[in-house]
This record gives structure tokens, C-alpha cells and sequence, in this order.
């Protein structure tokens, strides 16, 4: 089938097309039930779907009868085309409207954030990994130490306002790590078991809930109501509850004085950590404006 007749169906069909896509390319598989929790059609629609897509791009996925699921093939190339920006918002907060459409937004609407040149292949991979519990080999740029490659076990992405990380366990170091999405390349999945010490639930910073309280900046800011109101703060105080792992990113995404006295100086200081004992341990906290330990 040519894109002439992708274009050619409804909307919600297209939808229901894209999604097996987006599961197929992002997490290596899909089935009928899947389609059917989604939309809500019955489990013969399903199927048509499937077939449909099957008509569309052939070569794209396998079954497979030991676990009455279809797969990925090896063979896999892209039907629909999704913006980096997109794929992310799906997969942190859900499948919504399917493939873009190309219809304007309903009212004027302007980002500011930096062009996004993410390989949708390498993101494959690894959310493929993420779902499997597998682990990958990965090319990573590090300020510190340039190309290097490592063995990383992913297991949750994670957006810091600012940028995409992926979080897991770096078999390099030893340790749990964030790695900047777009300073990955050269992926692949690795066969094997991952260890346990090796596992989400052995990440303790990501595991640890901090609950923080922010109040208006009692010295840079001089109508602190304003402040409040901005931030939806009752009773002067906005309390919040973060993993560990995402509070440095936080507070300097938010320009927290995250000093004992509150002596950061700078009109881009509205916000300070009124109760900053509540981050004691968190190791990205050198990212804080004015945190030391």
C-alpha cells in the first residue's frame, strides 16, 4: 500500500496504524489485546488492523506462534513518520492522537526549546531494552573522558526540563548513571541476563522520594504574593515530592537558592529551599545553585 492510500484513510484508522507501529519500532511488539485496551474495538477490528498494517509494510513484523505475539522483524523499516518530540511524549505519557496530522493548532502556540536531533533508532533500542530488561552496548560522549564504550542496563527515561536522559546501571563505572540522549550512538542490545544489582530496584536514589518545601525568595523577591500565586503555593509554600535522582536537575531548572541562608543574589532567584535537610544525600545536588555539603 503507498503512502497515497495511508493518507487516504480516516483518521482513526490511521491512528489505530500508527500505533502498531509505535509498538512494533519502540518496543518490539504488539498484540490484538493491545489494540482492543486502547480503542476499544473488538478483537476481530483488531486483527483487520493488523492485516492492514501487514499490507502496508510487509516486512515489518514477524508472528510469533511460541508466544501468539507479533514481533519486529529484522527487516523493520518505518511507515509513519514521528517527530523525536512526539515519540517522547508517547512514551513517557501515553499513546494520544496517533500519526500527526496536519491539521493547525487550535490557537497560536510557540516553543523555545532547542532543535531536537534524536536518532529514533538508537531510542529504539534502547526502549526496546528498557521493555525486555535487557542490556545494551552503547557509544556515549562524556564531557569528561570524550567516546567511550560502555555495557549500560536502561531502564527509564527521564526528562529534566531541559533535555532527555535515559537511566540505568553503567557496568563501566559501577554505578547507576543518567546519559544524555543525544550523545548516544552505536547501540545494540546485548544477549544475557541482567543481575540483580543491576535493577531499578537497586537504584536508591532513584527509588528515594524527597519531599521538598519552596517558599518566595525572602530576599530577591519583594512581593512574595506574586510569587505564590505564580506557583500555586498554599499557605506561602509549595511542597513537592521528587526523586532523588531528578532533585539537582529541579532545582537548578527552577533556579532554587538552595543556600542555608538564603544569600543567592540575582533577580533570577524567586524560589528558595526552605527545608534543605530534606536533600541530604542526594548526589546531583551539585547541580543546585549554592548547595554545598
Amino acid at each position: 500500500m503507498s503512502s497515497t492510500q495511508i493518507s487516504d484513510m480516516t483518521q482513526p484508522q490511521r491512528d489505530r496504524l500508527a500505533f502498531i507501529e509505535l509498538r512494533l519500532r519502540f518496543l518490539g511488539e504488539i498484540r490484538r489485546q493491545d489494540l482492543v485496551t486502547r480503542f476499544g474495538i473488538q478483537a476481530a477490528a483488531a486483527t483487520r488492523d493488523i492485516g492492514q498494517y501487514k499490507d502496508i509494510a510487509p516486512r515489518n513484523l514477524d508472528y510469533d506462534t511460541r508466544v501468539k505475539v507479533y514481533v519486529r522483524s529484522d527487516w523493520f523499516r518505518p511507515a509513519f513518520e514521528f517527530s523525536a518530540e512526539r515519540v517522547l511524549t508517547w512514551l513517557s505519557l501515553g499513546f494520544g492522537d496517533g500519526e500527526p496530522s496536519r491539521l493547525r493548532s487550535l490557537v497560536a502556540c510557540e516553543g523555545s526549546t532547542l532543535s531536537s536531533h534524536l536518532d529514533l533508532e538508537m531510542l529504539s533500542v534502547l526502549t526496546r531494552a528498557i521493555y525486555k530488561k535487557s542490556a545494551v552496548e552503547l557509544s556515549y560522549r562524556a564531557l569528561s573522558s570524550g567516546l567511550t564504550t560502555r555495557e549500560f542496563v536502561p531502564f527509564a527515561l527521564a526528562d529534566n526540563g531541559q533535555r532527555w536522559h535515559v537511566r540505568g546501571f553503567d557496568r563501566r563505572s559501577g554505578d547507576f548513571r543518567d546519559f544524555v540522549l543525544n550523545r548516544i550512538a552505536d547501540v545494540r542490545l546485548l544477549a544475557g541476563p541482567v543481575q540483580e544489582h543491576e535493577t531499578a530496584d537497586q537504584d536508591i536514589q532513584w527509588n528515594r522520594i524527597a519531599e521538598i518545601e519552596l517558599v518566595p525568595h525572602p530576599a530577591n523577591v519583594q512581593h512574595p504574593d506574586t510569587i505564590e500565586a505564580e506557583y500555586g503555593m498554599q499557605n506561602g509554600v509549595l511542597r513537592m515530592r521528587v526523586r532523588a535522582a531528578m532533585a539537582g536537575y529541579l532545582m537548578r531548572r527552577w533556579n532554587v537558592d538552595c543556600t542555608e541562608d538564603h544569600s543567592l543574589k540575582g533577580t533570577e532567584f524567586h524560589l528558595w529551599l526552605k527545608n534543605r535537610q530534606a536533600l541530604y544525600g542526594v548526589t546531583n545536588l551539585v547541580l543546585a545553585p549554592g548547595y554545598e555539603t
